[in-house]
C-alpha cells in the first residue's frame, strides 16, 4: 500500500530542509527527497559562510523577513547545539554614483535596525586595511554578520529527523503529478503520495518546467579565499563586507580560522543547465582576476596568495526577487525558488512561511 504523507519536499537544501523541520515540528508527516545528501557542494549553500544583514535593499518586506530569519537562526542554534551565526558586523561600501543606501537607512530606522553612515575618512580610520576614494560612502551594520551555511543545513537536517521527518537522499525526482486530492512524486525507486508538495529544487528548478515554467535560470558562480598580509583582516578584527562600484558588486568575509579572506562577485556568471558539468574554478581567466581586481582596489592587504576556491550556483529571477507561491493551476503544489544569490540568510524564515502556507491550505 502506498504511504500517504502530509507533505513531500522536493529539494532538501537550505529552503527545503528548513521547511521540512518546521513541518515536522508542527506534527505533519513529512518526507524530504534530495538528489544528493545535504549539505553538499552541488547547490547554492556550498562554500560557507553567508552574510546576514537586516538593513536590506528591496524594501521593508525584506527587512522584516531578515529580522524574523535572525530570530529563527538563534532558535535553531539553541535547539541544535551547533554554532550557526557570528555577529561580526557587515560593512557595505559603495560609489554613491553607482549604489545608494538611502532607502536602506530609511527602512532600518523604521524597523529599529542599528546602522551607521560613514564617510571615506571614517571608514579608513576604523578599518585601516580598507582603501576607498574620498567620495565613497559606507553603511555599517554592527549587529549583522554571517552564517555558517553548511552547518545551518546540517542543523536543520538534524532537527528535521529528530522531530520525525523522513529523508531520502541520492534520489532524483523524475515527475510530480498533481491529482484532485493528492500529489504523486515519482523517483527511480518508486512513487510517493502527499496531500501537498513543496518544490524547492534550487538550480534544478528548470528540470520541472513541464509542471511549471518559471523565469528561473541557474548561473555558475565562483568564490575564492586569499591570504591576507596581517591579522587586521582576521575574524574578530574585520567584518563581513560588500563593495559596489562601476565594475560590479562584490561580497566577502574576514579570514576565519586562517582560511583566508573570502570574496565573490554577485553579478555576472555563465548560465548552467541541469545535466551539464559545472566548470571548475580557473576554467575562465576572470574566475581569479576579477576577484583579485576587487581586492586590489578595496583591500590590497588581503590580495595575497590564492588559498582555496569553490564553485556554486545561483538560481536567478529577472528582478532577483524570490518566488514563494502556490502553483497557478494546482494549489496542492507550493513553489519556492529563484533566490538569486541572496536568499540563504532568509531560509529559516522561508521554511516557516512555507509551513504556514501548507497549514492555511494556500
Amino acid at each position: 500500500m502506498r504511504q500517504l504523507y502530509d507533505v513531500i519536499v522536493v529539494g532538501a537544501g537550505s529552503m527545503g530542509m528548513s521547511a521540512g523541520y518546521e513541518l515536522a515540528r508542527r506534527g505533519l508527516k513529512t518526507l524530504l527527497i534530495d538528489a544528493f545528501d545535504p549539505p553538499h557542494p552541488h547547490g547554492s549553500h556550498h562554500g560557507e559562510p553567508r552574510l546576514i544583514r537586516h538593513a536590506y535593499s528591496g524594501g521593508s518586506t525584506y527587512v522584516q523577513m531578515a529580522l524574523r530569519a535572525d530570530q529563527l537562526w538563534q532558535e535553531a542554534e539553541a535547539e541544535s547545539g551547533d554554532k550557526l551565526l557570528e555577529r561580526a558586523g557587515v560593512l557595505n561600501i559603495a560609489d554613491p554614483g553607482v549604489y545608494t543606501y538611502e532607502g536602506r537607512f530609511q527602512d532600518a530606522a523604521e524597523h529599529g535596525v542599528i546602522v551607521e553612515d560613514l564617510n571615506a575618512d571614517e571608514i579608513r580610520k576604523r578599518w585601516p586595511g580598507v582603501r576607498v576614494p574620498d567620495h565613497y560612502r559606507a553603511m555599517y551594520e554592527p549587529n549583522a554578520g554571517y552564517l555558517y551555511s553548511e552547518a545551518c543545513v546540517s542543523a536543520y537536517k538534524k532537527l528535521a529527523l529528530r522531530t520525525g521527518a523522513e529523508l531520502i537522499t541520492h534520489t532524483f525526482v523524475t515527475n510530480i503529478k498533481p491529482g484532485r486530492s493528492s500529489v504523486t512524486v515519482t523517483t527511480k525507486d518508486g512513487e510517493y503520495t502527499a496531500a501537498k508538495v513543496i518544490l524547492s529544487a534550487g538550480a534544478w528548478f528548470r528540470t520541472f518546467s513541464s509542471l511549471v515554467d518559471l523565469p528561473i535560470k541557474a548561473v555558475r558562480k565562483v568564490v575564492a579565499w586569499f591570504e591576507p598580509e596581517s591579522p587586521a583582516f582576521n575574524a574578530g578584527a574585520f567584518p563581513g563586507f560588500t563593495f559596489g562600484d562601476v565594475t560590479g558588486g562584490y561580497y566577502g568575509f574576514p579570514s576565519i580560522g586562517g582560511a583566508g579572506v573570502k570574496i565573490g562577485r554577485h553579478d555576472t556568471g555563465v548560465e548552467w543547465h541541469p545535466g551539464e558539468e559545472l566548470a571548475p574554478f580557473g576554467t575562465y581567466p576572470e574566475d581569479e582576476s576579477e576577484l583579485r581586481r576587487a581586492l586590489d582596489a578595496f583591500l590590497p592587504g588581503a590580495a595575497g596568495r590564492l588559498l582555496r576556491s569553490a564553485v556554486c550556483k545561483y538560481e536567478l529571477t529577472p528582478d532577483e526577487h524570490f518566488i514563494i507561491d502556490s502553483h497557478p493551476e494546482f494549489p496542492s503544489v507550493l513553489l519556492a525558488g529563484g533566490f538569486s544569490g541572496h536568499g540563504f540568510k532568509f531560509s529559516s524564515a522561508v521554511g516557516e512561511m512555507l509551513a504556514d502556507r501548507v497549514e492555511r491550505g494556500s
